[in-house]
């Protein structure tokens, strides 16, 4: 119920500019020429953006591990239900649409409880992003009965989804349940847009879930939706 996320990190230069001379009599000299302005890809913004373990004393941040990883890529995934494929991606640490880029961290509270995976996406433009998540808002009454997903040899049903007040303003939030070896588990999402950019927040027992022997009841953590938030509007 991982992905590994490639956080790109190149290094741009400024061009610089040789001032000519004048060589002949009252033949003004040319200006410099102005350094072209420093540029940042959407990679680059996503990794200043993340959250990490400075910003939540208590937690740990990191990468989750590849192995992990419930697909790779969401043209791995198949969906009984397609209305219900952004929740699937929502759920398995996918990004949502077509981003420009993404980023991918777990923010960690400790053995034995919940962890919180948080998927950065950016997007062209502010109305892209809004209706990725529209979109998203949109699958969580249509899949209310629960939904199956595959990829690959992993797969996992869905029971229910149900709508809830997210801990940020303007946020999509559910919570949904799942069965493993018979017993229940209730995982939290919640998404919020700030600008072009989507923040997913999905929260697991992963600890509970592979004990198998009792039931986990996942809560989103408002520490570190604000911690994430907080970043996205700087």
């Amino acid at each position: 119920m991982k992905r590994a996320a490639l956080a790109v990190v190149s290094v741009l230069a400024l061009a610089s500019a040789l001032t000519a001379c004048s060589g002949g009599e009252d033949t003004p000299s040319k200006s410099p020429s102005v350094p072209k302005a420093k540029q940042i890809t959407p990679a680059q913004r996503l990794a200043k953006a993340m959250v990490t373990k400075d910003d939540l004393p208590g937690y740990n941040v990191s990468e989750p591990e590849a192995r992990y990883a419930f697909a790779k890529s969401s043209d791995e995934v198949t969906v009984d239900k397609p209305g219900c494929t952004p929740l699937a991606y929502a759920m398995n640490q996918l990004p949502l649409g077509a981003p420009q880029a993404d980023l991918l961290r777990s923010a960690g509270a400790g053995y034995g409880k919940e962890s919180t995976y948080i998927t950065l996406a950016s997007y062209k433009s502010e109305a892209e992003a809004g209706s990725v998540l529209a979109d998203l808002a949109k699958a969580v009454p249509e899949c209310a009965g629960g939904f199956a997903v595959k990829a690959g040899e992993n797969a996992t049903a869905y029971d229910s989804v149900t709508a809830e007040k997210g801990t940020a303003t303007g946020a999509v939030a559910f919570r949904s349940t799942m069965a493993f070896r018979g017993v229940s588990h209730t995982l939290r999402t919640e998404a919020v847009r700030k600008g072009d950019v989507l923040a997913v927040y999905f929260s697991v027992n992963g600890f509970a879930i592979a004990d198998s022997t009792r039931p986990s009841d996942a809560k989103m953590p408002a520490k570190v939706v604000k911690a994430q938030n907080s970043k996205l509007a700087k």
